[in-house]
């Protein structure tokens, strides 16, 4: 079975709800009364969240980016955001395939021959971004790298059939990611900066941080609180690279809620990115979200995360179920690095929206409960339970 992308914009075309406008103070108590508790119950050193309410942006700040300085996270404090990397991948994909310089229905041996021969090589763009490109697995062997890396793909054995389940992998995206890039003969990081991140002004969102913003870098902590970043590795920029700030992130929120200020090829591939491929129990996979029926129900978003569905094969619904095209989506996902742990969730239609950065990390179930009584608070509407 073969699976291409729908064409449909699945959350476009719906009367937009009314949203309680809630003032500043408002929901920096309502942050605070959340927030605060949270990062001493899971040791987090510092954290920012950014909430999109009504239209209006509200990002607070807490804690230190690092103990060993104590210096305070702030507006310029740049956090590692692991795969909510994803979705910026996605956007990159979505861009190039709307002008028409990559299509994603491509093949990986079109594009690497040496993998003609292997099974791999059936796999589209799609199936490689999407996960279903028959079970490679979530990182590389240790001994993995950018001199040998085609041996590996080219002894892999898939465990499922291409196109029918889905294993979360960042060896299957990240690979998605490198064969775009090639395609159009450019480095993903500048290509990802041309088409991405300067088109949505994103001035504070790196791959590498520039020396003089190293001193906004937070210092990472690992569950066990020994400081960490992350290390460079195979396709880590396509995966899991970049580090931003809470406002630059809720601007990308925003830019995915509400596309229609950019044009062409740009609004394209934000509505793209967050448009369904497939269903694999409750969640539509998108390119890099993860998307659930509106309005979103707490335990949905739990399932998406549980180890029993990130970690094992879970069979797609094949896709002529893709959902209809008057569904309401909520947008979910988190990232995580070593040392960093991130969530995003926002509901286009309703305009509402939370980013969560925290340089600890604190497992993804705690992220969604702390988004949902947030949320759940400022609107109320947002949840169905």
């Amino acid at each position: 079975m073969r699976i291409f992308l729908s064409t449909v914009a699945v959350l476009f075309g719906i009367v937009l709800p009314v949203v309680p406008a809630a003032s500043e103070d408002d929901i920096r108590s309502t942050v605070d009364t959340i927030v605060k508790p949270l990062m001493a119950e899971y040791q987090i050193p510092g954290l920012s969240v950014g909430i999109l309410l009504a239209g209006q942006h509200h990002v607070s700040h807490y804690g230190v980016s690092s103990r060993e300085t104590a210096s305070p996270v702030d507006g310029a404090t740049l956090f590692e955001i692991g795969s909510l990397s994803k979705p910026f991948t996605g956007t990159l994909l979505a861009r190039l395939q709307a002008e028409g310089s990559v299509s994603l229905s491509t093949q990986v041996k079109e594009l690497l021959p040496e993998l003609s021969q292997s099974p791999i090589g059936a796999a589209s763009l799609l199936e490689l971004h999407t996960y279903v490109a028959g079970g490679l697995p979530l990182q590389f062997p240790a001994e993995v790298n950018e001199q040998n890396f085609i041996s590996f793909y080219k002894s892999f054995i898939p465990t499922t059939k291409i196109g029918t389940s889905r294993l979360y992998s960042n060896t299957s995206i990240g690979l998605s990611g490198y064969l775009a890039a090639k395609s159009v003969d450019a480095p993903f990081a500048s290509l990802l900066d041309e088409k991405v991140i300067k088109p949505l002004n994103l001035a504070h969102t790196f791959l590498s941080v520039p020396k003089d913003r190293v001193s906004s870098y937070a210092q990472g902590y690992t569950s066990s609180n020994a400081p960490v970043r992350v290390n460079p590795g195979l396709f880590d920029d396509e995966a899991y690279g970049i580090k931003t700030t809470a406002a630059d992130l809720l601007d990308f929120v925003e830019a995915s809620a509400n596309p229609n200020r950019f044009d062409g090829s740009l609004k394209a591939a934000l509505i793209a990115a967050r448009s369904p491929v497939y269903q694999a129990r409750r969640m539509y996979q998108g390119l890099g979200w993860e998307l659930y029926r509106a309005p979103a129900r707490r335990g949905d978003l739990l399932q998406g995360v549980d180890p029993d569905f990130v970690l094992k094969a879970n069979q797609i619904d094949p896709p002529s179920l893709h959902v209809p095209a008057e569904m309401v989506a909520t947008v979910s996902k988190t990232g995580s690095t070593g040392g960093f742990g991130a969530y995003v969730l926002f509901q286009p239609e309703r305009g509402t929206g939370i980013v969560i950065l925290a340089n600890r990390f604190w497992p993804n179930s705690a992220r969604i409960a702390t988004a949902y009584s947030i949320l759940g608070k400022l609107d109320p509407g947002f949840f169905a339970d």
